[in-house]
């Protein structure tokens, strides 16, 4: 069944692969339903993958193979809260060294250009931290990364 709401993810013809990417590397991550083309379409002929359903940490998603005239844009991102160095290293890795490609302040794209904000829960506290110089040594700490570094984190916060 479909869930009442769906983010629905536009690709060139790649759904299918960029779903298994996430499903292997996410938790709570799965491939569902795979449907066909009943008829030739502009991205596609009949029989070709059309839409592919799947989750993403437990958020039901519909890739769609609609062609390469829509792209993503940061505008869209999924975040991802970490709980250390090695996960935020692990999911971060994953999607670089799968042809995406680093950002700044924890910011990475995959390499369908889908971006992804992998933020250990460190950073989310220090930035919202009570000590507001604590807090702004921390931001401007991130201002500087690509991918996050949890020390450095917090022996800004520390000061």
């Amino acid at each position: 069944m479909i869930s009442k709401n769906t983010i629905c993810l536009w690709y060139e013809g790649d759904a299918l692969e960029a779903a298994t990417f996430y499903a292997k590397t996410f938790p709570d991550s799965a491939v569902g339903a795979v449907h066909l083309a009943p008829g030739d379409y502009p991205a596609g002929k009949q029989g070709d993958v059309l839409t592919v359903e799947f989750t993403v940490m437990g958020i039901p998603c519909l890739g769609l193979n609609g062609g390469p005239m829509f792209k993503h844009s940061e505008a869209f991102s999924f975040q991802v809260a970490t709980d250390d160095q090695a996960e935020t290293d692990r999911l971060w890795q994953s999607i670089v060294d799968n042809g995406g490609e680093e950002s700044a302040c924890g910011w990475c794209r995959d390499k369908w250009g889908l971006s992804w904000q992998i933020t250990p829960r460190v950073l989310t506290a220090a930035y919202t931290h009570s000590d507001r110089a604590a807090a702004k040594r921390a931001f401007e700490a991130m201002m500087t990364m690509t991918k996050i570094d949890i020390a450095t984190i917090e022996a800004a916060l520390k000061g």
